[in-house]
């Protein structure tokens, strides 16, 4: 069987002639399997004439059409049509308000219409026409798996999370109404493309997102990617996009598509149990390991991903480029996605970009070691690091005029995908102080984690620890007043099975700095344009240190 080919509207709001005279030629150009209205198919002051018109078959309807209620009831004539099991014109299809339905051509549409009525606390609604739908509604679609398409008229809740084209739009929870039951739904069966009611005249067509973890089944078939899409109403005052057709492509996605991202929604697809803010998101320079560092029980891991999946590679072809700004024999600089400072942090000491940065091994390679890397390329890799660490500690320290140091840390784990360094700064007295030693003890002692060994004797590559798992902090200021160097270097050895906060880090810094606000990446992720503007003037500030040049 041929993929279909779909065409969706945006909320038709009663102009049927209209829409259906803009689809036939439309038709007729591309053979379309079928057709969606994604929002209102009629509307509060629909005209009767043209109800008329289409029960009487006098609105020609070229493709078969499905539709659900969205925000306002069904005409009274066209319910008792439906109720009486009668057609309600020739391809005009209306899906109910809950339902899974296999259409004629194979594709499977999971559909809840209407707003979400909180204040039935438990159950299902009983009739099907009125926009209104419960949260028990949307759980009893869980149990439909998968879908091709999920059709609902409210959004789930932070689908404009970690959204770059969100930001772009100023689409935050005060553009319309969401929902978490929807956002558990859309989770737990992984739509290949989710359709929405745009709540004003504008289209949000989201990045395409993934699960972040995966069962072996899955990983054997592919990536569940699922696009949200939201089309403005059609003939909107504004002329955003209305209309958006489709070739419904089953084929196993093996790579994230450019601009990707991990799921935006703030609860796990199977537990229901919070995540973490390095579990909710994807960057190929979002902070930390994220989810490979996760223990994966009761089977067996999958092969990680080859430098050509490894959002870490440069020989990935949806790397990253515009945000590296150095590159060396054996490593690069790149700034982090989602950064915990901003431009304006340290703006006042003389930084004015956020100056969070990651350096990471050309070499595709799980820790920096002779047993993952070929030959002396551990340690050429770590020599070359380290001479990025130095380098942005004493870029840092001079456009600061040292009123900033900088903390450094590495997460090696032998489970890792690619391993990499990140360099925050931090004012020059909190290390001085001890304030910075001082955060990062108190909080693992709170997490149950090792203990640090306090001055540990310098190493380069992971071999030269007992166990080759371990936390690795590098903390560093220029003392102005007695001029020499303050912090230390402190490590936190890892047994292989041992659990460990990838987030913990970030949230020592984000505590230190006063940037609780910031801690989740995906909450403060940049447009392209603003991670390009901030490292252009970080390539200005680099200038001068930059040994690759």
């Amino acid at each position: 069987m041929a993929s279909p080919k779909i065409f969706v509207f945006g909320s038709l709001n009663g102009q049927l002639q209209a829409a259906f005279a803009k689809l036939t030629p439309l038709h007729k150009k591309n053979n379309f399997s079928l057709a969606i209205v994604a929002g209102n198919f009629f509307s509060d002051a629909q005209d009767d004439d043209e109800v008329e018109a289409l029960l009487a078959g006098r609105i020609e309807v070229p493709v078969p059409t499905y539709f659900t209620v969205g925000t306002t009831a069904l005409p009274a004539r066209v319910v008792e049509k439906i109720e009486k099991d009668e057609e309600i014109a020739p391809n005009v299809h209306y899906l109910g308000k809950r339902s899974v339905t296999k259409t004629s051509e194979g594709v499977r549409i999971v559909t809840l219409g209407g707003l979400l009525d909180d204040t039935i606390v438990a159950g299902q609604s009983k009739e099907q026409y009125l926009p209104y739908h419960t949260v028990g509604d949307a759980k009893s679609l869980v149990g439909a798996n998968k879908a091709d398409v999920l059709l609902t008229t409210i959004w789930p809740s932070d689908i404009w999370m970690n959204s770059a084209k969100a930001k772009e739009l100023g689409i935050t929870s005060a553009t319309g109404p969401s929902s978490t039951s929807i956002a558990e739904l859309c989770g737990r069966i992984k739509p290949r493309y989710h359709f929405a009611m745009s709540p004003t005249d504008i289209c949000f067509e989201r990045e395409p997102f993934f699960p972040d973890s995966t069962d072996g089944q899955e990983e054997a078939q592919g990536i569940s990617l699922t696009r949200f899409i939201s089309l403005a109403p059609f003939a909107n005052p504004a002329k955003a996009k209305a209309m958006f057709a489709f070739t419904l492509n089953r084929e196993a996605i093996l790579t994230p598509p450019a601009g990707s991202t991990l799921t935006p929604f703030a609860k796990s697809e199977n537990t229901g149990k919070k995540r973490s803010a390095e579990d909710a998101g994807f960057s190929r320079f979002a902070t930390d390991h994220q989810r490979h560092d996760r223990r994966r029980r009761h089977r067996e891991r999958s092969p990680p991903p080859g430098p050509d999946r490894c959002f870490f590679c440069l020989s990935n072809p949806n790397f990253l480029a515009h945000m590296v700004f150095s590159v060396g024999n054996e490593a690069f600089a790149a700034t982090a996605k989602g950064p915990l400072t901003s431009a304006e942090t340290f703006k006042e000491q003389g930084l004015d970009f956020p100056a969070h940065l990651i350096v990471t091994p050309i070499a595709h390679s799980p820790t920096l070691s002779p047993a993952t890397m070929s030959g002396d390329d551990a340690v050429k890799a770590f020599a070359e690091m380290n001479k990025y660490r130095e380098v942005l500690q004493g870029m840092i320290a001079s456009k600061s005029n040292k009123k900033l140091g900088a903390v450094t840390w590495e997460i090696s784990r032998a489970r890792n995908i690619h391993v990499h360094w990140q360099i925050l700064p931090v004012p020059a007295d909190m290390v001085s102080k001890g304030l910075v030693e001082a955060g990062f003890r108190v909080l693992a002692e709170d997490l149950k984690l090792p203990a640090f060994e306090s001055n540990a004797e310098e190493f380069t590559t992971a071999d030269q620890v007992d166990n080759a798992d371990y936390f690795r902090l590098w903390i560093w200021a220029e003392d102005d007043v007695n001029d020499k160097v303050v912090g230390q270097t402190l490590v936190m050895k890892l047994s292989d099975d041992a659990y460990f906060d990838l987030q913990y880090p970030r949230k020592v810094m984000a505590k230190l700095l006063g940037l609780e606000e910031r801690l989740r990446w995906q909450d403060v992720v940049q447009t392209e344009a603003e991670e390009t503007a901030d490292v252009e003037a970080l390539k200005v500030a680099f200038k001068a240190w930059d040994f690759t040049q």
